[in-house]
């Protein structure tokens, strides 16, 4: 049996249909068990289970044959980084008391350095707090989403403009969350011998010009890219609600990507790349954004 943390949202419920479809059992972890019962009725178990409750995790972890887990998303937190410390030291805690024989964690690229990665920190931590613990771990550090574009789709579609804090002509690696979800699904039922990174990538690098270019195509008409200064990403999250100290490691991200530090590390690591692009991404994005 499989065990999949974040089934109701992106990555993770990629890997839980792919499971499926192989005929693998699975168990989804969800905190609402009223937000599973699409899952209920393909064939999947449930367990209601927080991924800071270490004792409920590890009454889950102790069944299964592998477990896909992650750091939730917790933007409203006032202290991003120690929610993610915390929520790292419990996962860690439920895979060695469990003794969970294989574990798929969701990181990034940039995650191999200590600091200057912003929110990335929080999972420099993970991987090494579940290193300490695991008996054979994946770590599949994934590039910048794809995905990441959606909350700029509308205003592109609306008045021609496609906002970003990103290097205008720099490509950098993407990936689409369905390549993420695929590759760690595969990693479940193969399992590293120890400890294995796999640095995740799309088919192809892009710019922010590229994906302004891209997005024109989809909707059919000229989008312009509009570049901002990294600093000015603090006061921009803070208006959309995001606390101070949020936003200030979200430009702190930005500008490693930026500066090439937010990358991969190489040597060591085994490096793949997806086959979802970025005109298929924005096109579903569009699609779901009506």
């Amino acid at each position: 049996m499989y065990v999949i943390a974040g089934a109701t949202g992106n990555t993770g419920g990629v890997v839980a249909s792919a499971l499926l479809e192989q005929g693998k059992s699975v168990t989804v972890l969800v905190r609402d068990a009223g937000k599973a019962e699409a899952w209920r009725k393909r064939g999947a178990q449930v367990a209601v289970a927080g991924l800071d409750d270490a004792k409920a995790l590890e009454a889950v972890l102790a069944k299964a044959e592998g477990a896909y887990l992650l750091l939730p998303p917790n933007y409203a937190t006032q202290d991003l980084l120690a929610t993610s410390f915390q929520v790292a030291d419990t996962l860690a805690e439920a895979v060695k008391a469990s003794g969970v024989g294989n574990v798929v964690f969701l990181s990034s690229i940039g995650a191999q350095h200590e600091g200057g990665t912003g929110p990335i920190r929080g999972l420099h931590h993970a991987e090494k707090v579940i290193s300490a613990v695991a008996k054979n771990v994946t770590f599949v550090r994934a590039a910048y989403f794809l995905q990441n574009w959606a909350p700029s789709l509308a205003g592109a579609r609306a008045d021609g403009v496609l906002h970003s804090f990103l290097t205008a002509d720099r490509k950098i690696p993407m990936v689409s969350v369905v390549d993420i979800g695929k590759c760690a699904a595969r990693y479940l039922v193969e399992p590293a011998n120890g400890r294995r990174v796999v640095e995740l990538a799309g088919p192809e690098d892009y710019s922010p010009r590229d994906i302004a270019g891209v997005v024109g195509a989809a909707i059919g008409k000229a989008v312009k890219l509009e570049t901002h200064p990294v600093e000015a990403a603090v006061p921009t999250l803070a208006a959309m609600g995001f606390p101070e100290s949020t936003a200030r490691l979200f430009a702190e991200m930005l500008g490693g990507i930026n500066s090439g530090h937010v990358s991969y590390e190489g040597a060591g690591a085994k490096f793949e790349r997806g086959s979802v692009t970025a005109e298929e991404a924005i096109r579903q994005m569009l699609g779901q954004q009506g």
